[in-house]
């Protein structure tokens, strides 16, 4: 509710699991740089 659903939340790098990713909804997760940004797009569509 709220702003929530107008929002998309992404995570990541070598602090970050998938459990965190998990426990905080996360809508996308990038390992690194690289993958953080094949995330973004595919979030944007």
């Amino acid at each position: 509710s709220g702003i929530r659903d107008q929002i998309k939340i992404m995570v990541g790098g070598a602090p970050v699991t998938q459990k965190f990713v998990d426990d905080i909804e996360a809508d996308g997760y990038g390992a690194n740089a690289a993958s953080a940004s094949e995330v973004a797009k595919e979030l944007l569509i």
